[in-house]
């Protein structure tokens, strides 16, 4: 059911992804942004911290522990905090922190989940921390056990044209990471179609710096970046496995794939370079078509004209993704070209456009800006 004004808070609202949700939500004609939190930056001016947004009528930032929960009247909450902090956070957002019903979040792998209480706020977490369906699988890409494992049970993972009816009703929404939007979008209808061999997907991938977060970081320097290209976390990335359990669920069968991520000095955008082997009979035009035709009614997704390439240029500020598809000169194979802006489709954005679902609002609200060029 719509509502006339959200109230919403913003958890690590001094980081790039926050900043990306405070200029697209200041656009949303429901949006109120009511909490706004960043311990480093606690009691400074939002203004201060993002010049670029000054003149908006924000709250002072705040630091998480400062909040008295559930004090606060909150709708939706977007978490942008740090991957491996998020999951206690929400588990007492969705529980307002009662000892006895977290006690059961916190530690209950089976059986039943304890019921939100009443008025708690929906919530979608921009970090990867409910973002993998298997815990043990958490626990061996992020080190440690996931702490809200009867929590994850219910997570949707929040690709927005592939989910969207089961975001409707979720109170929490894990929204996917960046590099995987970028290639599971193009990838999933084909594997689904069994136009793709599951077993032979190579992604390359190319990310601005800005995926790497704004905290200082000595690899992240401008002299350390500029000028040049690196590849990292290569075959030990960790979307690898939220790339891997979307895809198998399309495919209908596990898959592996060679993902490998470069930085590039640039600030935002990714664009993937992906190259698959189609099944017998299949053509670069047949992979082209059944991409137009399962993303034809959607406002965010397009597959751009026979033999254009698409570019991080073309997405730059807008939720957009751009799709194209080109015959390889190797019999039987062929090469797609996904692109995003990693701070918008690959998170800020997505996160906005699964909030509007999860109200019943109309799904392009505070998400009409236009590309950036140059």
């Amino acid at each position: 059911m719509a509502k006339n004004s959200l109230r919403i808070g913003i958890l690590g609202a001094s980081g790039y992804t926050g900043a990306e949700l405070v200029r697209l939500l200041a656009c949303h004609p429901q949006a109120e942004i009511a909490l706004l939190t960043a311990n480093r930056k606690a009691g400074a001016r939002y203004a201060d911290v993002f010049p670029h947004l000054a003149g908006l009528d924000l709250p002072d930032l705040t630091a998480l522990d400062a909040v008295e929960w559930p004090g606060v009247e909150l709708d939706v909450v977007f978490c942008a905090l740090p991957h491996g902090t998020t999951q206690e956070v929400v588990a007492g957002l969705l529980h307002a922190n009662r000892p006895d019903v977290l006690d059961e979040v916190m530690h209950e792998s089976q059986g039943a989940l304890a019921a939100a209480i009443p008025g708690a706020p929906r919530v979608i977490d921009l970090s990867a921390d409910f973002r993998l369906f298997d815990t043990a699988a958490y626990a061996e890409w992020y080190g440690h056990a996931h702490q809200a494992p009867a929590l994850q049970q219910e997570a949707v993972y929040g690709l927005t044209e592939l989910a969207r009816e089961a975001i409707k009703e979720a109170r929490l929404v894990a929204n996917p990471g960046c590099y995987p939007t970028c290639a599971i979008l193009p990838l999933a209808p084909l594997l689904a179609a069994q136009q793709i061999e599951p077993a032979d997907i190579i992604i390359d991938a190319k990310s601005g710096v800005t995926g790497a977060g704004r905290g200082a970081k000595e690899q992240n320097l401008f002299s350390e970046v500029s000028e040049g290209v690196h590849a990292y976390g290569v075959a030990q990335h960790r979307h690898m496995p939220e790339i891997e359990q979307v895809l198998s669920l399309a495919a209908g069968q596990q898959i592996t794939v060679n993902f490998t991520p470069h930085l590039m000095p640039m600030s935002r955008g990714i664009l993937s370079s992906i190259y698959v082997r189609m099944t017998p009979g299949v053509s670069a035009d047949d992979l082209r078509q059944t991409l137009i035709e399962r993303y034809a009614d959607e406002p965010f997704v397009r597959v751009v004209a026979r033999g254009v390439s698409p570019a991080t240029r073309h997405v730059r500020g807008s939720n957009h993704c751009l799709v194209g598809v080109f015959a390889d000169r190797v019999p039987g194979r062929a090469i797609i070209l996904s692109v995003i802006d990693n701070l918008v489709k690959g998170a800020s954005g997505q996160a906005v456009q699964n909030m509007n679902v999860m109200f019943g609002l109309e799904e392009t609200s505070g998400l009409g800006q236009q590309p950036m060029f140059p």
